[in-house]
């Protein structure tokens, strides 16, 4: 005999609408006969279900039309009220991250030195004269030890985009990572022609538009793979926990401005044993993004908080920095690591879903963090903090994604290990316009003109993304031959970007 589960165990839970009984009564039992969960196991979906319909309402789960449901009543403050008997079939919670005991740091004043620390610029001649300058004050702060500036540099908030900072072993800048913390570049590579773009472009397309969503209203219902929302690290501190139900709801979602999803050619242009992709064309999915409104919130409180503990001079007070031994430099490591991690579980949303709807699994998958700290050893053994804002990891045995613009190509390159670069390499080509600039000078037809002569297809995106506002990419790869070898190159045929009138302000 089956066992089932009668409406009088479900109500239990709580006064639920009598139009949505059957509807419990049906899952629950569906559950149980066919899914193998035990009634405990039923009715503790459920409870979790009462407790936070929102959640189970964004998600894709065995309960998500019936969270649907629920979630409606509480908008319209008739919340289905989980029971103290009830409660009783919720999980156990999972143990609470705990930070070390540290103390607050004491608010100081600081000046510049007068020292002038080296540092090593490649391609000088493609660099504005504000990025150098603002490199030049960071290497003036008494905690800096290294640095190094990138062809794409350009001019940002404290550190310039494209800027590389060591620091001290116990100093972490917030605006030196920047704004969109572990914004990141992400590829999967599929063993299928480069012809399929003519004989399958709807589908591509479809793709594309069906699986992403972009900008702040973009927030995702279905997801792949949400395991990444059960770290522990999520209840490390209040801005961390203000920030998750934001941070869940815009999982696989991307961001505005430069952030993109797109499909391309890559040709395999060297044998590689990291690579591991033999040469030839392939077929290939690329995106670029961040953390979301979560990386945002996290940098916003930082960047502040660490301006008011310490105090700079004006040309440098975005430079301000947070002691990693104190319990304010402690909560933004754990949160900008956090990031990190929920960055990288964006793009992975984004590469399944297509991969799925494509009905292919990638032959390799290569990606890379920028705006990112990393704790590191320099050749003489000192311990110190490499941010890099707008820079790609570039040691000899990382793999990195560079990518030109919406209608110029991609590289992908190897890191050579140069400590003169801090092991780092560019991040893109680079910004030669404002994003104000370009919105008032560049033109549709003139945008419409490139992408025809490109052959590229482009879904959303605005004037301040044109090809015409970046330096050319070959140039910027040419500046860079002592930190990468060039393994292969992606050209971009179906691109996907934000709607013209989903904007946020951008750093880069």
């Amino acid at each position: 005999m089956e066992t089932t589960i009668s409406l009088e165990e479900i109500l239990i839970l709580g006064d639920i609408p009598e139009n949505l009984q059957g509807n419990f009564l049906r899952i629950a039992n569906g559950l149980i006969q066919k899914a193998g969960y035990s009634q405990e196991k039923a009715l503790g979906l459920f409870a979790q279900m009462l407790l936070n319909p929102k959640k189970y309402a964004y998600s894709k789960n065995k309960v998500n039309n019936l969270a649907k449901d629920l979630f409606e009543l509480e908008k319209q403050n008739k919340k289905v009220m989980l029971t103290e008997a009830g409660k009783v079939f919720l999980p156990p919670e999972p143990p609470a991250y705990v930070l070390d005991q540290k103390a607050s740091q004491t608010k100081a004043v600081f000046e510049l030195t007068d020292n002038d620390l080296p540092y090593q610029i490649y391609g000088l001649e493609h660099i504005e004269e504000g990025a150098l300058k603002q490199m030049k004050t960071a290497l003036s702060l008494p905690i800096s030890v290294a640095g190094a500036l990138m062809p794409d540099a350009h001019q940002g908030y404290g550190l310039p985009i494209g800027g590389v900072l060591a620091t001290t072993s116990n100093t972490v800048i917030p605006y030196a990572v920047g704004v969109d913390i572990a914004c990141r570049m992400c590829l999967s590579v599929f063993d299928i022609r480069s012809d399929f773009f003519k004989r399958q472009p709807h589908l591509l397309q479809r793709t594309l538009t069906d699986n992403t969503k972009f900008g702040m209203g973009g927030e995702i219902a279905h997801k792949f793979d949400e395991s990444v929302m059960d770290k522990v690290e999520w209840t490390a501190t209040k801005v961390i926990r203000n920030l998750k139900d934001k941070a869940y709801r815009q999982l696989g979602s991307s961001g505005t401005g430069n952030h993109f999803v797109e499909w391309g050619i890559i040709e395999v242009l060297a044998d590689d044993d990291l690579l591991a992709i033999p040469k030839g064309e392939y077929l290939a999915l690329l995106s670029h993004s961040g953390s979301r409104g979560f990386g945002g919130g996290v940098a916003e409180y930082y960047s502040k908080l660490a301006m008011q503990i310490t105090r700079l001079p004006k040309e440098a007070a975005h430079l301000a920095w947070l002691d990693m031994n104190t319990q304010e430099g402690q909560e933004y490591w754990i949160a900008m690591n956090l990031a990190g991690d929920y960055a990288s579980a964006n793009h992975h949303e984004i590469h399944n879903k297509i991969a799925k709807a494509l009905g292919e699994q990638p032959i390799k998958r290569v990606e890379n963090h920028h705006n990112f700290a990393w704790k590191d050893t320099l050749t003489d053994g000192t311990e110190v903090i490499v941010h890099r804002k707008g820079a790609t990891p570039a040691g000899p045995n990382d793999l990195g994604i560079i990518p030109g613009s919406m209608a110029d190509p991609g590289f992908i390159v190897r890191g050579r290990g140069a400590t003169a670069a801090l092991n780092s390499a560019s991040h893109g080509a680079g910004r030669v316009m404002s994003r104000t600039k370009a919105l008032n000078s560049i033109t549709q037809s003139s945008l419409k003109k490139v992408l025809q002569e490109k052959d590229v297809h482009l879904i959303g995106g605005d004037l301040d993304e044109a090809p015409m506002v970046y330096k050319n990419i070959g140039t910027v790869i040419a500046a860079q031959t002592d930190l990468i070898d060039v393994l292969a190159r992606f050209t971009p045929k179906i691109v996907r970007m934000a709607d013209a009138n989903r904007k946020e302000k951008r750093e880069d």
